[in-house]
């Protein structure tokens, strides 16, 4: 890795000496932005006929998470921008964040522990080029999460700000890389031309499911990611974004039906991990916005969910549907909210190893009465006056949590505390 980040650094100085031979841009200002996010969760005690080692726990529960960030952005040259995010994490999802393929606080991706701890999220190096009005070139190496660039949607794409769910921030059955808090090593390119985009990442995966520590081989550890998308503008000003992705990820997986065929008492995926085992999926990704006043959207994914769940979260299907309203319509102009639906499944393999009572690091009830997780979740971000705050209460109700009909439903209340400058 590197080896890569370094000829990226290369590739980026020879677009920087070429985009000097081009007309003068004034180079911008360092940019220094802030945020903070907490958010307090709880639900009540539900009906659950068993529970596991990985279940939701049925007594009723509370949870405080908190992150925040500082955005630095130092301009070097034309085009060229060095970016990095120390950032500060802490608290706790409900469950120490098991139970359910869509958990339920996308900002429990960055809490590594209850204690709050400082860590640097991101540290790149963004080289971009401008060939004309209608075509450019972007150019990114170093630490990144991939959700900064892939499946990226308008309406439901950040926690800190919308729907909550970690099935509704992306696709749910894109198993991107990441280490624990959310983060990769890679390098990744963006080309833009016209309505277009066609963007691709080459990047590093954890050393173990859902692991902090990553690592890169050609031969043993990496993913890909390919999406392209494209743009449409209505004659009444409307506009559309469709986006389809594609992933294979490299690692030393267990394999499903390797664990259910030879056990003695439980299933174990990580007694049958292997070096070479894959795992692709594919995403699609549409928005609709109408003026400044709603938007619609909706994603499909899929994986082969033949080996082990590896980063993200355990779902190997998933389609979601949603709609965002801007508080214009009610003459609050900086408040929005929205709803959307969400439904979550998996592979036949995998069904089979939580029946047997196999675990992942997510899910794993000790049993499996086996339904499809469905969540539908609300939420409405209030604007405080003259200050960079929101609040935002949010409610999610949950039907098969961790995939069983024996456990549930379950209810979810939450208030986001939001300010960014």
């Amino acid at each position: 890795m590197k080896k890569i980040t370094f000829i990226l650094c290369l590739a980026c100085l020879f677009f920087s000496i070429s985009s000097f031979s081009q007309k003068t841009d004034t180079i911008e200002k360092c940019s220094l932005k802030f945020q903070i996010t907490s958010i307090y969760q709880w639900h009540p005690t539900f009906h659950a006929l068993y529970s596991g080692t990985n279940s939701m726990q049925a007594e009723e529960q509370r949870a405080l998470s908190l992150t925040s960030t500082l955005f630095i952005d130092v301009p070097l040259w034309k085009g060229g921008l060095l970016s990095f995010n120390p950032e500060l994490s802490g608290g706790e999802g409900l469950s120490q964040t098991r139970g359910l393929g869509g958990f339920t606080n996308g900002e429990t991706v960055r809490i590594g522990e209850t204690k709050p701890s400082v860590y640097l999220a991101r540290m790149l190096l963004q080289q971009k080029v401008e060939f004309n009005e209608k075509h450019s070139l972007q150019i990114v190496a170093g630490k990144f999460s991939l959700c900064d660039y892939f499946d990226a949607s308008s309406y439901s794409h950040d926690p800190r700000t919308q729907f909550m769910n970690w099935s509704l921030m992306v696709n749910g059955a894109w198993d991107y890389s990441a280490n624990t808090r959310g983060y990769t090593d890679g390098i990744y390119a963006n080309y833009q031309f016209y309505t277009w985009q066609v963007r691709g990442s080459l990047s590093a995966l954890p050393t173990n499911a859902n692991g902090p520590n990553l690592k890169f081989s050609f031969n043993k550890s990496n993913a890909i990611n390919i999406e392209l998308v494209k743009k449409i503008t209505f004659l009444n000003k409307d506009t559309a974004v469709i986006k389809a992705l594609i992933y294979r990820n490299l690692a030393s997986m267990g394999n499903y039906d390797l664990a259910n065929a030879n056990y003695i008492t439980i299933p174990n995926i990580t007694s049958t991990r292997q070096e070479g085992r894959t795992k692709y999926g594919v995403g699609i990704n549409a928005e609709y916005s109408h003026s400044d006043s709603w938007g619609i959207f909706g994603r499909i994914s899929y994986n082969d969910g033949k080996n082990e769940t590896w980063a993200f979260t355990e779902i190997d299907q998933s389609v979601s549907i949603g709609i965002t309203l801007k508080g214009k319509n009610w003459n609050r102009p900086n408040d929005f909210g929205g709803f959307a639906i969400v439904a979550n499944g998996l592979s036949e393999s995998h069904q089979k190893y939580q029946e047997l009572g196999g675990n992942g690091f997510m899910i794993g009830d000790g049993n499996l009465n086996y339904g499809i997780e469905k969540i539908a979740e609300i939420f409405y971000s209030f604007a405080i006056p003259h200050t960079s705050f929101t609040l935002s209460p949010d409610y999610q109700f949950v039907i098969n949590s961790g995939y069983n009909k024996d456990r549930g439903p379950i209810q979810f209340l939450s208030l986001r505390f939001h300010a960014q400058i």
